[in-house]
This record gives structure tokens, C-alpha cells and sequence, in this order.
């Protein structure tokens, strides 16, 4: 989609900001009006002189798109005449390969536009076209990258964190609330979900080894997902994980954690390297907050030895050593809802 700097004017915050944009005009745009014969159209020599006379080059090419199929010059024709309109009144010359300057001209129902430098926007589709999405954000660099990637194919998002106190500090909190601050400048209207997880987490570590402690953490945080998510009519759930990245990232452990839950769980980084994730987090400015050194629930405790290959009955086994049915209701019942993320500040995580 384009767009032209009349309708720049009356947003709120910059194109950039914006999905479904695929480029934009910037201001010193010019914008003809609608034409009503054929006479009209050509007041664009004079305005593409006027346009050349403030910049400084040697080559140029002109570039027509014609939407408005009444205008009875084809786009190539145009090209040649308005190309030999500057010909004739400059000392520049064309250059249809790589030009110092493009002139861009587009001749629609509504106007003939004319432009020299062309931004390139975000893409994507409008948010909330395609309904809501659950992301379990963390503090980490990979969930926001995720979640803005979400945003970009036009799902809504609420967000999905776990925190555990004492174990991990109000800065943590803190930290997740920014980083949803953040992708909500591409949304607009972003809710996070804090889960009270201390209890269940506790739960877990008095009742399972040491090496599944983790594969049973993330089943029952995929658990408390599918209920929250079911609660605010979110259509899937999406998270950060990268393929082999850490031990419950590895193809065994996301068909068993997987397991519990029927809801579609997309996984926008699965495939990227850490390196690709990292040139999106500092693109969308999220990378220096997500390296702030707090930690959150999924690292605490860390075994030395997680399981890679967990087997799906040792799970249920060890799951049935503890009400933990009890526990995730007790966990969705007490979430608190932060919104209105524009309006907060969080200055004691810096």
C-alpha cells in the first residue's frame, strides 16, 4: 500500500510505525490536484523542474505509474516527454540505471503525485485483520521480535508473562511491561497479562528432578496460555522459541510440551538465527531493554542437565505427583491486567 503525504498529515505518529504500509512519500511531496483535461496533467513539467532546481545531481530518471487509465498518454510515452521537458532545460542527464535522483510521478483518479524520495515502510497487513493472538512475553531479545512480527501479518496482540516473587524482581516486571510498551507503539492498544506463577513454580521444584523441571514448567505455562487465551478470545498463542536454541526448544521438547494444549502455537522466529533475531530487536528498539541483566521465571533455577529428549509419560507421571489442576486455576484467577501502556513509566528498571 502507498500513501502520499496529504494523508501523512492527519496521523497521529509516523509512518514507520505503521503496518500494511509498503512505502510513503515524505514531506516536499507535491501533490497536482485532480486534472480535468489533458492540459492540466501537464503542469507537472513545471513542477518537476522546480522540484529538480532543489537538488543537487547530475543524472536522473523519470518514473510514471499510471492507475488512471483515462489519461490517454501510456506511462512509458510520459516518461520520454517529461524526460525531454528536463533535457531541454537543464544541463542534467538521464540515467535509467542507477540515477542520482528518481523522479517518481503517479497519475491517479484522485491527483497526480510527484515525488523524489520514496520511504520504505513496514508491509504487512492492518493489525487485527486476522483477530488475536496470545504472546508469552519474556525479558528476553526473542519474544518481541516475535511478537512484531505477529503484528506485521495482522494479528492483535495481549501478552502473556510470568513472574515469580520473590524469586524474580518488580525490575523484571518492569522490564516486560516496557518491552510491551514498545511493540504497542505498532498496535496501539496492547494489554499484559501478569501471572503469579511463585506457588505452582515451587510446586514444580519439590516434586520433579532436577532435569524435567523445566519441560514441566513450560507445559503448565502452556496450559495457563490456552485458558488466558480462551478468556480473551485470542485465536492462537505465539511465543520466541527458535528451534535448538535451548533445551526446550529442540523438536522433542516442543511436541511434548506442545502436548497439552489444542490451541495453534506460531513460532515466528523458529527458524532464524540469533543474529537475524538480534538485527530485528535493535531495528524495533527492544534489544537494549530485553539485555537488561533481570531475571525472569524460565531462568531461575536453572538445571545444569535439562532433559533435550523428554519422554511424554515421565511427564505425565511426574505432573501427577501434585495437584497442579488447583494451581494453574489458582494462577488464571489472580492475573493482574496492565494496559494503558503509553501512560507508564518505568524509569527504576534503567
Amino acid at each position: 500500500m502507498f500513501r502520499m503525504i496529504s494523508e501523512i498529515d492527519i496521523l497521529g505518529k509516523e509512518l514507520h510505525m505503521y503496518t500494511s504500509y509498503i512505502n510513503y512519500a515524505p514531506k516536499g511531496s507535491i501533490y497536482l490536484g485532480q486534472y480535468k483535461k489533458l492540459s492540466d496533467a501537464w503542469r507537472a513539467c513545471n513542477e518537476v523542474l522546480e522540484l529538480l532546481k532543489n537538488t543537487k545531481f547530475k543524472t536522473f530518471k523519470i518514473n510514471t505509474k499510471r492507475a488512471d487509465k483515462k489519461f490517454p498518454i501510456p506511462s512509458m510515452e510520459f516518461n520520454n516527454k517529461m524526460g525531454g521537458v528536463v533535457l531541454k532545460n537543464t544541463d542534467l542527464k538521464v540515467d535509467v540505471h542507477t540515477p542520482d535522483v528518481l523522479v517518481n510521478i503517479e497519475i491517479r483518479h484522485e491527483g497526480t503525485f510527484i515525488y523524489t524520495n520514496e520511504i520504505q515502510g513496514i508491509g504487512g497487513y492492518p493489525v487485527g485483520i486476522q483477530g488475536k493472538g496470545l504472546l508469552m512475553l519474556s525479558g528476553g531479545i526473542d519474544s518481541p521480535v516475535a511478537g512484531y512480527l505477529s503484528l506485521k501479518r495482522g494479528v492483535d496482540l495481549e501478552c502473556l508473562y510470568f513472574e515469580s516473587p520473590p524469586h524474580t524482581s518488580i525490575e523484571a516486571k518492569n522490564k516486560v511491561i516496557k518491552l510491551a510498551s514498545i511493540i504497542d507503539e505498532y498496535s496501539g492498544n496492547i494489554k499484559v497479562n501478569i501471572v503469579p506463577f511463585t506457588k505452582l513454580q515451587e510446586t514444580i521444584y519439590k516434586n520433579v528432578p532436577d532435569n524435567y523441571v523445566i519441560t514441566i514448567m513450560r507445559r503448565m505455562m502452556y496450559r495457563i496460555a490456552e485458558k488466558v487465551a480462551k478468556k480473551n478470545k485470542c485465536k492462537i498463542l505465539i511465543n520466541g522459541e527458535s528451534i535448538g536454541q535451548v533445551a526446550s526448544q529442540t523438536l522433542s521438547s516442543m511436541i511434548v510440551i506442545n502436548n497439552v494444549t489444542n490451541m495453534p502455537v506460531i513460532r515466528p522466529v523458529a527458524c532464524m538465527d540469533k543474529i537475524e533475531i538480534i538485527g530485528i530487536a535493535k531495528k524495533i528498539k527492544t534489544y537494549e531493554t530485553s539485555i537488561l541483566p533481570y531475571e525472569d521465571c524460565c531462568t531461575i533455577f536453572l538445571p545444569k542437565h535439562p532433559v533435550i529428549n523428554p519422554d511424554l509419560d515421565k511427564c505425565i507421571k511426574y505432573e501427577n505427583l501434585f495437584d497442579y489442576e488447583e494451581l494453574i486455576n489458582e494462577c488464571v484467577e489472580n492475573i493482574e491486567v496492565v494496559s494503558n501502556l503509553k501512560q507508564k513509566e518505568f524509569n527504576d528498571i534503567l
